[in-house]
């Protein structure tokens, strides 16, 4: 654990106030959920909590048969992370953060279909994946909240993506979306 030297007191409410800064370098924002940890030297954790987690090693079975049917990269992510990743995005991609363009496609709840060099294309995380030539985005509802996205990608050069592909992401968002349902 890294000292910040930041020091804030309870208040008659119980209350903590996070640093503007350190909710800026986490990425927290009002209505971030945290899940609260203690441990056994009376230290107290709070880390952002992520509904998709639940579903971390299915996501990532689910991820794995996409791609072996598909022959496509697949990605999988919550709002903050990659969380599962198959078909040769596994390396670069798995548990890095997601970029602030899919951050805002997943908020805005965007279905995006693009080509690499298309206005639209959204990078998965920060070091965007080298020869990716096309991608579909969908974003993962649950209970009305978007959650993660469901994203295919391919290297395949001169490839574009067509309604197959769409409706395969859609598909794949909607059932993850319903698996946190249950």
């Amino acid at each position: 654990m890294k000292a910040t030297g930041i020091v804030r007191r309870i208040d008659d409410l119980g209350r903590v106030v996070i640093p503007k800064e350190i909710r800026r370098t986490l990425r927290l924002r009002e209505g971030t959920p945290l899940e609260i940890f203690t441990d056994r030297e009376g230290e107290i954790i709070l880390k952002k909590y992520s509904p998709m987690m639940e579903l971390n090693a299915f996501a990532g079975q689910y991820a794995d048969a996409m791609a072996q049917s598909t022959g496509l990269m697949v990605c999988i992510t919550d709002r903050d992370q990659v969380i599962a990743a198959a078909g040769g995005a596994k390396k670069e991609l798995y548990q890095k953060p997601i970029s602030k363009q899919l951050e805002h496609v997943i908020q805005e709840r965007t279905t995006v279909q693009a080509g690499k060099d298309d206005r639209n294309y959204t990078p998965v995380a920060n070091e965007d994946i080298e020869g990716v030539t096309a991608q579909v985005v969908a974003p993962i509802i649950c209970e009305g909240d978007a959650i993660g996205a469901v994203i295919l990608m391919s290297r395949e050069p001169r490839i574009k993506f067509g309604d197959g592909e769409l409706r395969l992401a859609s598909t794949a968002a909607g059932f993850l979306g319903r698996q946190m349902e249950s």
